[in-house]
């Protein structure tokens, strides 16, 4: 019988098998192989199945949710969950009885509906994923301190796994969520292999008046020139983008009584660039651009200057007001 040797020639046949299963021999402390190529094979086979299933078995556990919405972030949500969610479509009532967050991802024009098809006692569970200035629609419906989460990833295409939305200036990822199922939400996400920040309300604010700012900033430049993606405002508009960015960061904090951290145009420009495919487009009026727009005409009306001055140029410019 042929004595076991160990393969350690670069120039061997067997030296690429081995090379893909050093990780696995690492698990192992070491590894020896038979002259047989086939032994070798079953071998690594048999490592690489072990340890896969050993991967599988300690897969995250994800706190059951119900998902509203169907569409690209819906589903992807879902997919990261563990098969026990309930998904919820357009015109669906949401359950009173399912324990658990209720994960609203449907565009903000759909709120409405979905606040009235969710039972009032649950009202607390629901967690927003959209973009824009929901807090006056918040108090307005008494809802107060709602869970929401700054989404910072992409999902291009239905049933295709989330893009995360990691910058040069932000390598840890900007993804944020705040409130009562705020961990859990997190932990859903991480089981995505998405990045996600757990912030208090403060800190939450803040990121989340940084990301109105970069929405409502490069959309309006965009639309000043037609066909623009974020990346070419970014790249070829920028001196236009960040005076528009330091204008609306002002009026923000004026009113909120905050103050930004230093450099936000450099953060808002690198996520430009982390999804420079993104196309450009006023959307939404009343839930981005629309909010600083009523800082303008509260100060107007209040015999005051206008704080965004070239906010409110372009807007009408482009026919928008």
């Amino acid at each position: 019988m042929a004595n076991p040797i160990t393969i350690s020639s670069a120039s061997s046949p067997l030296s690429r098998i081995i090379s893909i299963t050093n990780p696995i021999s690492r698990i192992t402390n070491h590894c020896c192989f038979s002259t047989s190529t086939n032994s070798v094979i079953r071998t690594s086979s048999f490592l690489l199945t072990t340890a896969m299933s050993s991967a599988a078995a300690t897969k995250v556990r994800v706190a059951p949710a119900i998902i509203v919405g169907g569409g690209r972030v819906g589903k992807a949500l879902q997919d990261m969950g563990n098969g026990d969610d309930l998904l919820v479509r357009r015109g669906e009532p949401v359950p009173l009885d399912f324990v658990g967050p209720i994960l609203v991802c449907t565009r903000n024009d759909d709120l409405e509906a979905v606040l009235q098809a969710t039972p009032q006692s649950r009202w607390e569970d629901m967690v927003f994923f959209q973009n824009g200035m929901l807090e006056p629609w918040f108090k307005d419906k008494g809802l107060g301190d709602a869970d929401q989460v700054l989404a910072y990833f992409a999902v291009s295409k239905l049933g295709e796994p989330p893009t995360d939305g990691k910058t040069d200036t932000n390598p840890e990822g900007l993804t944020a969520v705040y409130g009562k199922w705020a961990s859990a939400v997190a932990a859903r996400l991480h089981a995505g292999g998405l990045s996600c920040k757990v912030l208090d309300k403060e800190a939450f604010q803040k990121q989340m008046l940084e990301k109105l700012i970069w929405i409502s900033a490069f959309m309006l430049v965009g639309a000043r020139h037609p066909g623009s993606t974020v990346g070419v405002v970014e790249k070829d508009y920028r001196s236009e983008v960040c005076s528009l960015i330091a204008e609306l960061a002002a009026a923000a904090e004026a009113e909120k009584g905050i103050t930004f951290e230093e450099a936000m145009d450099e953060r808002l420009c690198a996520y430009a660039r982390a999804v420079a495919h993104f196309p450009t487009a006023v959307k939404e009026f009343k839930w981005r651009n629309g909010w600083f727009y009523s800082l303008s005409a509260k100060a107007i009306a209040g015999g005051k200057p206008d704080p965004c001055p070239l906010h409110t140029a372009w807007l009408r410019e482009l026919k928008i007001v």
